[in-house]
């Protein structure tokens, strides 16, 4: 969900985790009115709610995203390298890639690709205050919260668990410190059972 916690807990798991690289969502989206000169022309289109749907799956490039995990995959040292990633020469052979957003569920491609997915929630009142703390490069207009990022969070939620996705939910008012633990110490766990 937007403003629950991915990016911070992702840093955090960047830091601790030997090999790691991290695909963020947000680098693939869309080009908009707002991007720089030579980019195509909007392509984020404006929904019968009268907003930008930014929280849509089509807001995204997920043809994109899914070649740079591909290109993951198939050579993770490559990969980091030719993305500036430090990779430890003295660490072991396992790589890990942490895929950070908020609409990764819903794109079923990705999801075999997953050995691990974790679902950060807060309630509304929380989400909503988090969001107008936040500044973006395209200020959320009036409304937008209620209108739109609510009801498509709930919306590709509830079609998460409609399809069975499995994912272990985290609570997003927990310390930020006890979550990391939490998926650090599950992470390495998944790593010495796989050994």
């Amino acid at each position: 969900m937007t403003n629950g916690g991915k990016t911070t807990l992702t840093n955090n798991l960047l830091k601790a985790l030997p090999n790691c690289c991290v695909i963020h969502q947000d680098d693939f989206f869309k080009p908009a009115a707002w991007a720089p000169l030579f980019q195509p022309q909007d392509q984020i289109a404006v929904g019968e709610d009268g907003f930008k749907q930014w929280d849509v799956l089509e807001s995204l490039d997920m043809e994109a995203m899914l070649s740079t995990v591909q290109a993951w995959v198939s050579s993770p040292r490559k990969f980091a390298r030719a993305h500036g990633v430090s990779v430890r020469l003295d660490a072991s052979d396992t790589h890990i890639l942490i895929l950070e957003g908020f609409l990764l569920y819903s794109y079923k491609p990705l999801l075999d690709l997953y050995s691990r997915r974790y679902f950060l929630t807060v309630p509304y009142e929380e989400c909503k205050w988090r969001r107008s703390t936040r500044s973006y490069a395209v200020p959320d207009p009036p409304g937008l919260f209620d209108g739109h990022v609510w009801p498509m969070y709930q919306k590709y939620k509830r079609e998460m668990e409609a399809n069975g996705v499995e994912v272990v939910y985290l609570d997003g008012m927990k310390p930020r410190e006890e979550l990391f633990h939490q998926v650090l110490e599950d992470i390495q766990n998944s790593l010495l059972n796989r050994s």
